[in-house]
């Protein structure tokens, strides 16, 4: 589709570099996080890919400050810019490129990223632009596991597990703003994310209490190229946690991974003390990388440069 065009050419890239340098794939760069960002939103914010032989060698995406409206009816003022990107290694020389696109993108505002703190390359060149550590509490892991030797799931007596192409489009959608609220998830940011590249119905799993409510979700992305899959997101109504759902969901959603082809998984916690690492932990995940966040402070009369 015409409206993925983009994001196609950024999972493409995020592909390539996992399959050589997984360690430097940005927690938000991956195969799997690009479709549920880009599907969620539209891809709203600014875009840039860097080509070389007809590849894509790298992109940004910077989203720009705006207000976003939520579903309890609040509205959330995000005033800094905040970007995604990937450079390729062996076109390392392009970041200043992405630095400097980002610049004149995001003027005059506080800019934030999440470069992978594996890529040493990358933090000096981000530093050389003015670029420091942001808060010590911000940062986001990646952890993963082999698919082999999966435990049997296993849920409290009346819950069953299903799947997005069992159930109507609305249940899906309020099992994500119940484990989310607030939130700006609607009927509409699902509609895109279904048209996004690698969504599959039945990769997305949900479990049911016995009222019918959709009690636990999450969506698993599928890299065919890597035989990968990633879980994002992962989330359980309030009035359902420490149950055991989320367990046995992920469990479950292995099993099925395992099925379409993937012999690995990954998903994103975040810090080091977010409560979902133990819950990752519980089934087998292990730490594998980390991003390190950077920011250059907006300064009066600076032109939004550093």
């Amino acid at each position: 589709m015409a409206e993925f065009a983009k994001l196609r050419h950024m999972q493409s890239l995020a592909q390539r570099i996992t399959a050589t340098h997984p360690e430097l794939v940005n927690a938000d760069a991956s195969y799997g996080e690009l479709a549920w960002n880009w599907g969620r939103t539209g891809g709203e914010g600014e875009h840039r890919l860097w080509f070389s032989g007809g590849e894509p060698v790298a992109w940004g995406w910077a989203e720009l400050p705006r207000r976003v409206h939520r579903n309890d009816g609040s509205v959330r003022d995000i005033e800094n810019a905040y970007l995604a990107y990937q450079v390729h290694p062996a076109h390392a020389e392009l970041l200043d490129e992405v630095i400097a696109w980002y610049a004149e993108t995001a003027p005059g505002v506080t800019r934030t990223l999440l470069p992978a703190a594996a890529d040493s390359f990358a933090l000096q060149r981000w530093a050389a632009h003015g670029y420091e550590p942001d808060a010590p509490d911000a940062w986001s892991q990646l952890n993963s596991r082999e698919l082999d030797e999966l435990e049997e799931p296993s849920l409290p007596e009346g819950f069953s597990v299903r799947t997005a192409a069992e159930v109507a489009v609305a249940a899906v959608v309020q099992a994500h703003v119940d484990a989310w609220t607030p939130t700006s998830y609607t009927v509409a940011s699902y509609e895109s994310l279904r048209r996004a590249p690698g969504y599959r119905a039945d990769l997305h799993v949900l479990v049911e209490a016995p009222d019918g409510t959709m009690a636990c979700s999450t969506i698993m992305w599928l890299d065919e190229v890597n035989e990968t899959v990633k879980f994002e997101p992962v989330g359980t109504h309030p009035g359902y946690r420490r149950k055991g759902l989320a367990r046995a969901m992920l469990l479950h959603g292995m099993k099925l991974a395992t099925e379409a082809g993937a012999r690995h998984a990954t998903v994103v916690c975040m810090g080091e003390a977010a409560p979902a690492r133990e819950l990752y932990y519980g089934v087998g995940f292990r730490a594998f990388s980390r991003d390190a966040p950077l920011i250059a402070t907006a300064r009066p009369g600076a032109g939004g440069r550093r």
